[in-house]
């Protein structure tokens, strides 16, 4: 295995070539390509003035170098050992210890390590919170409607799913923003933006409670919590549709209360939709699911609640603020990915349900949960797995719609900012970045299949 991982590290190297190769090709091969005049072409600037920037680019970037040229000077930067550059940008002399240099951005002006610097932490919070949140929710959901086949959990989650698939992110996250971020319905969630310029100099907790406002906060939820689990826990299902119908009228004529604007359709329209989502939620047959759902459904009417009972000015804290500022994003970024994963999950489960060693374990008397759990799930493992291999270079490339939407300074809008402006070195720079990550997350994905199945072997 040591020996494998090593040939796969060696062989990332001529890859990574090939693929910053190819991409500053297309560049060099585009209308314009990559030269002075393609970076100064839409600035209003007098005929002498255009001329000595245009002078600048070339001396400071070598833009008006031959494209192989352009591609050897980057290679020579980014490469630790390689030539220095005199002061006219030209070769000089070969050295070991040159260092490394992604080089700098022709649009910002600064160095471009120091750019990912600030914007790569931004994409990693995003998916380190969205990722595990993906794969939790698919491996539930899809394990429930694998072991439910042709029940109602299984048809409706595939229906539910099916639609949360065909929605495109960037309409989500427009909707998301019109409707919950605007002034003219529910402004519940800022519309940009990681954090509020105050959060800056707020505590990182929340400060302002006294313990007796803590003590309605926690009281509030407890309550909202155990009403909702005690009616996911009724046994007569009738009973719990209708009592979930009636919170779910509740729930929505609390809506409807509270838009800035009084109007009929949203007083008829929101508790019949509440009605109707809630009696469904106690329509599953699944007591933890219901449990689960109905749960935190609870726990955040009861802590809604328990905030009307206070009178303090309550100050968020720069964790709450954080928090705040994330909800919409991470929607927006994970429930196309879960809807995925869950119909990749369920389809792995069933085949291995049918196959011939869950067969025999079943012959031996084993329990049907320990056929599940200790022999299908592991081997139904492996797709998702496979899946896993493009989540790294994702944490680049599927943050650039919802970073854009929310406006979010990640990684994401960095790299469409740098393709819009043609910016050569913050291009190459994260497709560098991106091919390494893919080569990772290919590596990671080959580690993992020796570890889920025994018998795969790279000896």
């Amino acid at each position: 295995m040591l020996a494998y991982i090593i040939r796969r590290l060696l062989l990332m190297i001529p890859t990574l070539l090939g693929i910053t190769i190819v991409v500053f090709s297309i560049m060099a091969s585009s209308p314009g390509g990559i030269s002075a005049q393609s970076l100064t072409g839409g600035l209003d600037m007098k005929p002498a003035e255009r001329k000595a920037l245009e002078d600048y680019y070339n001396k400071r970037y070598g833009l008006d170098d031959p494209a192989p040229i352009q591609y050897l000077r980057w290679l020579n930067n980014i490469s630790p050992i390689g030539f220095t550059l005199d002061d006219d940008n030209n070769f000089d002399k070969f050295s070991f210890t040159k260092g490394s240099d992604l080089g700098q951005s022709f649009n910002y002006g600064r160095d471009v390590s120091e750019l990912i610097k600030e914007r790569l932490p931004i994409t990693l919070l995003l998916n380190l919170i969205t990722i595990p949140l993906i794969y939790i929710i698919a491996i539930v959901i899809g394990v429930k409607a694998a072991t439910d086949r042709g029940g109602r959990f299984d048809v409706a989650s595939s229906v539910s799913l099916l639609a949360l698939w065909s929605i495109p992110s960037m309409l989500t996250g427009v909707l998301l923003i019109g409707f919950f971020a605007n002034v003219q319905h529910w402004q519940w969630f800022p519309t940009a933006g990681l954090s509020e310029r105050e959060a800056l100099d707020m505590t990182f907790l929340p400060t302002g409670l006294s313990l007796i406002s803590v003590f309605k906060l926690f009281l509030g939820m407890t309550i909202g919590a155990a009403a909702m689990v005690s009616l996911a826990l009724w046994h007569h299902k009738q009973t719990r549709i209708v009592i979930g119908a009636i919170l779910g009228v509740a729930a929505g004529w609390w809506m409807s209360a509270a838009h800035p604007e009084d109007l009929l359709l949203h007083q008829i329209s929101l508790p019949i939709l509440g009605a109707i989502t809630i009696a469904l939620l106690g329509w599953i047959e699944s007591p933890a699911f219901r449990v689960g759902i109905l749960g935190i459904l609870g726990a955040g009417f009861g802590l809604t609640i328990g905030f009307n009972f206070i009178a303090e000015d309550i100050v968020r804290g720069f964790l709450f603020d954080r928090i705040w500022h994330l909800i919409l994003p991470i929607i927006t970024l994970s429930y196309g990915s879960f809807a995925f994963l869950t119909k990749l999950t369920r389809t792995s489960i069933l085949e291995n349900l049918q196959a011939d060693y869950a067969r025999t374990a079943r012959a031996k008397g084993v329990s049907e949960n320990d056929v599940l759990w200790k022999h299908v799930f592991r081997n139904s493992l492996m797709p998702l797995i496979t899946a896993t291999a493009g989540i790294l270079p994702g944490l680049i490339a599927g943050s650039i719609i919802v970073e854009t939407i929310f406006s979010i300074e990640g990684m994401g809008k960095l790299a469409l900012e740098a393709v819009k402006g043609r910016d050569r070195e913050l291009i190459l720079s994260i497709t560098l970045i991106s091919g390494l990550l893919t080569l990772v997350g290919n590596l990671l994905a080959d580690f993992l299949y020796t570890i889920v199945d025994p018998r795969v072997s790279y000896e």
